[in-house]
């Protein structure tokens, strides 16, 4: 089973590398869903080579394309040679005779905006040229096995951990109706998990018998509704976690489980990456020495210590957590500070600050293979060599400390949790 992580920028795709990812996706210019993320957009291709190794690779280019945007991306598609991608992913197959004219020998995932939900429709995408389907989000588990069972020859991706969007497959116009701002061109606003109040037909502008629901910030637009209650996010989901259910995933012959997120943090990348790379070493018998869910469960533990939304499975088993409202918007009892450069000397290394650390902060350093460790007793410099009592964003410093680290590690402090 590949573990599939998403990568927005360059450090992120050497982070979840790092912390288990078999492979990684990564958008390129505007041709992907996650338009305002950092992206790539060439002249890093020798680098992320080097970054790669013997892992996988994959291209999101899966907006829908206008003619305009089909006739953009024949005139980049140039940039798209100086990477080393192993598949392409694509929910709109008017994309397909362009790229398979230019890259013959790439393999082509059907992205789930395209929702495929049955096994004829994935035989069709296999003749086509698909070597993988991510069916629909709206497939229960039962129905990802039949699918595989049915067409055993496409390799089932599905997602496990991240956001999950209400429309159907994703192909939502809430976004474009309320923003102008298109989430099947790549520009969600996430319009779901705005604020909004009930509006009763007390209000002059509303019907007699009416309801409706009016955002926080933008007074007198009524969007009409039929339940709700004070300010609240009811349209929008919870997260998905099947962080406890690989097994069943595992068994149910998929092939890849993917990550959502693109445009969250490094640490989250991170934390989550590792969280399932372990579960999945444990139920594949990948790690001799991950033998029962105890073993993991400190791992699966630290996915709470991330900004996260309430969890829940999804469609996987059925429908009742997905539309309960979620009244709590984001959770987290730690704070990501930064990430451990090279080692400068023995015990000292680059530090790279991402949120500012006082000398007094009780610091935790995160690896691959290490849940953390406590640092009390650290000592930072500045570029002239100078002890600091604080560093900050965006300056050079490096950090001597009392526990054994390495490069790549996130560093991180806790704090109160928020809601």
């Amino acid at each position: 089973m590949e573990l599939l992580a998403p990568a927005g920028n360059i450090e992120k795709l050497e982070t979840v590398y790092r912390y288990g990812a078999d492979a990684a996706y990564i958008g390129i210019g505007n041709f992907s869903l996650r338009s305002r993320a950092e992206n790539f957009g060439g002249g890093d291709g020798r680098r992320i080579e080097e970054i790669k190794g013997g892992r996988k690779l994959y291209a999101a280019l899966n907006i829908y394309f206008h003619d305009k945007d089909l006739a953009d991306l024949e005139r980049n598609l140039e940039v798209f040679t100086e990477y080393p991608f192993d598949a392409f992913i694509i929910s709109d197959i008017g994309a397909l005779p362009l790229l398979k004219r230019t890259f013959p020998g790439m393999e082509y995932h059907l992205s789930t905006q395209a929702n495929c939900i049955n096994s004829d429709a994935a035989k069709l995408y296999a003749d086509m040229g698909f070597s993988r389907i991510i069916p629909g989000r709206e497939l229960s588990l039962e129905e990802i096995a039949q699918l595989k069972k049915a067409v055993p020859e496409l390799e089932i991706e599905t997602f496990i951990h991240g956001a999950m969007c209400l429309a159907y497959s994703g192909r939502c116009f809430l976004s474009s109706w309320m923003s102008d701002r298109s989430a099947n061109q790549g520009d969600c606003s996430h319009s779901c998990r705005w604020n909004y109040r009930l509006m009763e037909d007390r209000s002059p502008a509303l019907a007699e018998g009416s309801m409706a629901l009016e955002e926080k910030k933008r007074p007198g637009e009524y969007y009409p509704v039929m339940e709700g209650d004070g300010y609240t996010t009811i349209m929008s989901s919870k997260d998905i976690c099947m962080i406890d259910h690989m097994q069943e995933l595992y068994d149910a012959g998929v092939d890849s489980v993917k990550i959502e997120g693109r445009m969250k943090s490094l640490y989250y990348a991170a934390m989550v990456t590792r969280a399932y790379r372990k579960e999945i070493d444990r139920v594949s018998g990948r790690d001799p020495g991950l033998t029962s869910p105890e073993d993991t469960r400190p791992y699966k533990d630290e996915l709470y210590k991330v900004s996260h939304r309430e969890f829940s499975t999804g469609f996987y088993f059925g429908t009742g957590e997905i539309s309960q409202p979620n009244e709590i918007s984001y959770a987290r009892s730690h704070m990501f500070l930064g990430t451990i450069g090279g080692e400068i000397s023995p015990g000292r290394h680059i530090l790279h600050v991402k949120n500012q650390i006082r000398n007094n902060d009780i610091l935790e350093y995160i690896g691959p293979d290490v849940l953390f460790i406590q640092d009390r007793d650290f000592i930072i410099y500045n570029q002239n060599g100078e002890k600091v009592d604080q560093a900050d964003h965006g300056k050079y410093y490096e950090i001597e400390s009392s526990a054994e680290i390495d490069e790549g590690f996130i560093v991180r402090k806790e704090v109160q949790p928020s809601s």
